[in-house]
């Protein structure tokens, strides 16, 4: 997992940004779906980079689903 996706994910996780953490999420996810679409080249280790940037951006996302202000 890129360390700058930690900063980003983070970053928007102190700001409260569910917007922005669920669009990077949902663009992640079409990534995914066109890099498995994609025939002739070996996509597996781009794939599961960016499957765990998701991981860490779902995380997030569910830090803030928590009681408000806890």
């Amino acid at each position: 997992m890129s360390s700058a996706m930690k900063l980003i994910v983070g970053g928007y996780t102190r700001l409260k940004d569910r917007q922005s953490l669920e669009q990077l999420v949902m663009h992640r996810r079409r990534l995914v779906a066109d890099l498995k679409a994609t025939t002739g080249f070996e996509c597996g280790s781009s794939i599961a980079q960016i499957d765990e940037d998701i991981a860490l951006i779902e995380a997030g996302l569910r830090t803030l689903s928590g009681p408000i202000g806890g």
